[in-house]
C-alpha cells in the first residue's frame, strides 16, 4: 500500500501541474473563460485525487494496524515454543545430572566398603607382624646366644689347632708354612694329573659320540655333491684362421693393437705361435670382453681405431647382462627366490673371480649344496642354508677400493639388501671375522673348508706353501718338551716328537691337544690339520 502512494501522488502534483499550466495556456491564448473552465475542471480532478489519496492512506493504515497484530501474535507463538524447548533441554539436564550423580554416590559407597575392608586387613597384618616381630625378637636373642657359644668355641679350637700345629713342626721338624708349600705343589701336581685326563676323557668320549655323526653327515654331502675343476690362468689363447690377420690385428706402426689394448685394458701378445694370438690379463672379465671382441673384428674385417671401441663398449654391455642371467640362472638353480637384483648381479659376476685358481661362481653353488645337504641332515632350514652358502663370498666380487675382510665386506652386502640375519652372520662369520650366531654359519664355514680342499680344487703360490709349511712347525716347537717337528703331506699333517724324559703318555695327550687350539687360533689354512705328538722311548743294553 505503501508503495502505491509513492507513485500515485507524484502523478496526482504532475497532473495538478499539467492543469495550471494548461490553464495559464488558454488563459493567454482564449481567454478568461477558458481560464475560468480550467479552473473549476482542474478544481475538479484536485478534489477527485484528494478523496482518492485519502482512501488509500486510510486503507494502509488499517493493513498496517492488522499486520502489527499478525506479528505480535507469531512472536508470543515463537516466545512459548523456545520456553518449551529451554525447559525440556533444562529437564533432560536434570536427568543426566541426576543419573551421574548417582552414579559417583553408589562408587563413592563401594569405595567406601573396599576402603574398609582393606583397613580391616591392614588391622590383621599389624597385629600379625607384631607377633611375628616378637617371636623374631626371641630367635634374635637365641641366636646371639648361640653366636657367643660358637665363639667361645673357636677360640678353643684355635688354641687347641696352635698346640697340634707346634706339636707337629716338632715332629716333623718342618714350620706351617713349608707344609702348607710342599702341600700346595703336590696338590697342584695332583690337579694337572686329574685335569689332563679329564680332558682326555671328555675329548675321547665327545669324539665318539660326535665323530660319527659328523663324518656321515660330511661324507654324504661330499658324495651327493660332485663339481668338475679346471685351473684358470691368466691367459687367453683366440685361434685365427691364418697369420696374415696378425698384421691387420697390430696396424699400421702398431696403432690398432694399442687402441685394443687401451680400450679393454688387455695385453695382446703377437708372437711366432701359428694362428694364435694370446690375450692376457688378471682380471678374467676383461679377458673374455676382448677376446669376444677381437673375434667380431676379424670376422667382421673392419679393425680400426674407432671400430675398436664400438665393439668393445657393445661387448661389454652384452657381457654385463649376460652376467645378470647367470646369476639369475644360478639362483633358479638353487631353488632360491626373492634375493636383490644387485646381489643376483654380483652372484653372476662371480664367474669371472677366482680365488687360488678356484672358479668362485663354482665354489659357491657347491658350498650352497654342501651346506644344504647337511642342513638337511640336521634338521634345519635348507633354503637358508643354500642361500648363506651361495653368498658366503659374495664380498670377493667387490671393487678393489672397498677395503677390509671379504667375510665382512660380504656381511655389509647382505645387511644393505635385505637378507635373512642368519645368512648375514653365516656370510660374515665362515672365516671367523665375526662370532657365529647360528648352527648354519658353522655349516658354511665346514662347506668352504671342503670344497677348498678338494684334491686340484686350488692351487697356492711355491712362497705361501713354505711359509705356511715354516709357520706350522714353527708353532709345535714353541711349547716345552717338544724335540722336534715335521709338517708333511702338503701341509695337512704335523708330527711332533717330544723329548720322553720331560713328556709322560698323559701330557702328551694334552701337548697334542694344546697345538691343535694354537694351530686353530693362530693360522689360516684349508681344510684340516692333523697333529700328531711321538713319544719314543728307547732302551739300550750291551752284551759282552
Amino acid at each position: 500500500m505503501t508503495d502505491d502512494l509513492v507513485v500515485i501522488i507524484p502523478m496526482l502534483l504532475a497532473a495538478v501541474s499539467l492543469f495550471f499550466y494548461l490553464g495559464w495556456y488558454i488563459n493567454n491564448r482564449f481567454g478568461k473563460k477558458s481560464i475560468s473552465a480550467a479552473e473549476e475542471k482542474g478544481k475538479e480532478i484536485i478534489s477527485t485525487a484528494d478523496e482518492k489519496a485519502k482512501t488509500i492512506i486510510t486503507n494502509a493504515e488499517e493493513r498496517v494496524v492488522h499486520l502489527l497484530k499478525d506479528a505480535e501474535k507469531e512472536a508470543n507463538n515463537l516466545k512459548r515454543e523456545k520456553l518449551l524447548e529451554v525447559k525440556d533441554e533444562w529437564y533432560k539436564k536434570k536427568v543426566e545430572f541426576d543419573n551421574d550423580f548417582n552414579s559417583k554416590r553408589q562408587n563413592l559407597q563401594n569405595m567406601e566398603k573396599q576402603l574398609g575392608k582393606r583397613e580391616d586387613e591392614i588391622d590383621r597384618k599389624i597385629e600379625t607382624v607384631r607377633v611375628r616381630d616378637n617371636e623374631f625378637r626371641r630367635l634374635e636373642q637365641s641366636i646371639s646366644d648361640k653366636q657367643k657359644t660358637i665363639r667361645d668355641k673357636e677360640e678353643e679350637l684355635v688354641l687347641l689347632e696352635k698346640e697340634q700345629n707346634q706339636r707337629l713342626e716338632k715332629i716333623a721338624s718342618l714350620t706351617a708354612d713349608e707344609a702348607k708349600t710342599m702341600l700346595m705343589e703336590n696338590m697342584v701336581q695332583d690337579a694337572q694329573m686329574e685335569a689332563t685326563k679329564l680332558i682326555k676323557d671328555i675329548y675321547e668320549k665327545a669324539k665318539s659320540e660326535a665323530k660319527k655323526e659328523a663324518q656321515k653327515v660330511v661324507v654324504q654331502a661330499i658324495q651327493r655333491t660332485a663339481a668338475d675343476y679346471a685351473v684358470e690362468t691368466t691367459v687367453s689363447v683366440l685361434n685365427i684362421q691364418s697369420d696374415e690377420i696378425k698384421g691387420r690385428i697390430i696396424g699400421k706402426e702398431g696403432r690398432n693393437i694399442r687402441a685394443f689394448e687401451a680400450a679393454t685394458g688387455v695385453d695382446v701378445i703377437v708372437d711366432d705361435t701359428p694362428e694364435a694370438v694370446i690375450l692376457s690379463s688378471f682380471d678374467p672379465f676383461r679377458r673374455e670382453v676382448a677376446r669376444v671382441s677381437l673375434e667380431r673384428l676379424i670376422a667382421d674385417g673392419r679393425i680400426q681405431p674407432a671400430r675398436i671401441e664400438e665393439v668393445v663398449e657393445k661387448v661389454r654391455i652384452e657381457l654385463e647382462e649376460e652376467i645378470y642371467k647367470i646369476g639369475e640362472n644360478t639362483v633358479l638353480q638353487l631353488g632360491l627366490h626373492g634375493m636383490h637384483n644387485e646381489l643376483v648381479k654380483l652372484i653372476g659376476r662371480m664367474k669371472y673371480r677366482s680365488s687360488y685358481g678356484q672358479n668362485i661362481l663354482e665354489h659357491s653353488v657347491e658350498v650352497a649344496y654342501l651346506t644344504g645337504i647337511m642342513a638337511s641332515e640336521l634338521g634345519l632350514d635348507a633354503m637358508l642354508a643354500k642361500r648363506s652358502g651361495l653368498l658366503h663370498d659374495i664380498g670377493k666380487v667387490m671393487d678393489k677400493e672397498i677395503e677390509g675382510p671379504h667375510a665382512l665386506i660380504g656381511y655389509e652386502l647382505t645387511k644393505k639388501y635385505k637378507e635373512n640375519a642368519i645368512v648375514c652372520n653365516a656370510v660374515g662369520a665362515h672365516h671367523d671375522d665375526i662370532e657365529m650366531e647360528h648352527p648354519i654359519a658353522a655349516l658354511v664355514q665346514a662347506a668352504d673348508s671342503i670344497s677348498g680342499a678338494r684334491p686340484g680344487a686350488r692351487r697356492e703360490p711355491i712362497e705361501g706353501y713354505a711359509k705356511r709349511l715354516e709357520t706350522l712347525e714353527t708353532i709345535a716347537k714353541s711349547f716345552e718338551g717338544v724335540a722336534k717337528t715335521y709338517a708333511i703331506q702338503a701341509g695337512r699333517e704335523v708330527r711332533v716328537v717330544v723329548e720322553h724324559e720331560r713328556i709322560d703318555d698323559i701330557y702328551a695327550d694334552k701337548l697334542a691337544f694344546d697345538i691343535a687350539h694354537k694351530i686353530e687360533s693362530d693360522m689360516e689354512y684349508p681344510g684340516q690339520i692333523k697333529v700328531t705328538v711321538i713319544r719314543e722311548v728307547r732302551k739300550f743294553a750291551i752284551a759282552k
